[in-house]
């Protein structure tokens, strides 16, 4: 019996979490789950490689990312079967959540492997929970589409009368802006995390114009980008 079988359960994926930017916050659980592994399936085997050496972790990984999860999630269904545990991580945060993983998951579930999500940070919540912002109903949009359909999804979300989580990218953040001052009231609210539990971590807060001219305001606009809007009828109380 291996040192994996001792501590983890035999033929098991474990959907792991691990930090966004903090490497303090990989849980002892997660820890526990990555070292004993049989395998880790990871999005790049470079970014994820260098993380885990340096929580001494040295579990044999594998790469599983969007170009490839297609023709890899026989393959790791297989392992699985044979007895293989395995730990399915993102580049950061939580699998599966705008990140490769969903198909593999389906497809353990469609062949009777056993699921455990081991929990740890997502970006959209840690941003929603520092935003200020209606927590208690909203919708999460991950990215939106970069051509086709963005108009028509920026209007939809325009309307909604929840709060609504995205993504964005450095070199797209004023452009969506930009984009949800056109179609929004200008007292519309919104918050902005970039770069959340890393060392440059800021979270700008206001109505849609005022943050837009803020990140106009900074010289080279860098990092990893959380976008809340609040919802269409959401007025802010000063009680």
């Amino acid at each position: 019996m291996n040192q994996s079988e001792n501590i983890l359960e035999a033929g098991t994926l474990y959907i792991t979490g691990t930090p966004i930017g903090n490497k303090s916050d990989l849980s002892p659980r997660a820890l526990e789950v990555l070292t004993h592994a049989d395998v880790i399936a990871c999005e790049d085997t470079r970014t994820s490689g260098s993380f885990l050496r340096s929580m001494g972790i040295l579990t044999p990984m594998l790469a599983y990312h969007q170009h490839n999860e297609h023709q890899k999630t026989s393959d790791i269904i297989r392992r699985l079967q044979s007895g293989s545990t395995i730990a399915l991580i993102s580049d950061a945060g939580t699998p599966a959540i705008s990140d490769p993983g969903f198909l593999l998951v389906r497809a353990a579930h469609q062949q009777g492997v056993p699921v455990i999500p081991i929990p740890g940070p997502s970006s959209g919540i840690v941003a929603l929970s520092a935003s200020g912002l209606p927590s208690d109903r909203f919708l999460f949009e991950g990215f939106l589409p970069a051509k086709k359909g963005r108009k028509t999804k920026i209007s939809e979300i325009a309307e909604s009368d929840c709060t609504v989580i995205m993504f964005e990218s450095p070199h797209r953040i004023i452009r969506l802006l930009t984009e949800f001052e056109q179609v929004c009231n200008d007292e519309r609210l919104c918050c902005i995390g970039r770069e959340l539990t890393k060392m440059y971590e800021e979270i700008v807060r206001g109505s849609i114009h005022d943050v837009l001219q803020k990140m106009k305001e900074k010289p080279k606009v860098k990092g990893e980008f959380v976008f809340i809007l609040a919802g269409k009828n959401y007025q802010e109380s000063t009680s």
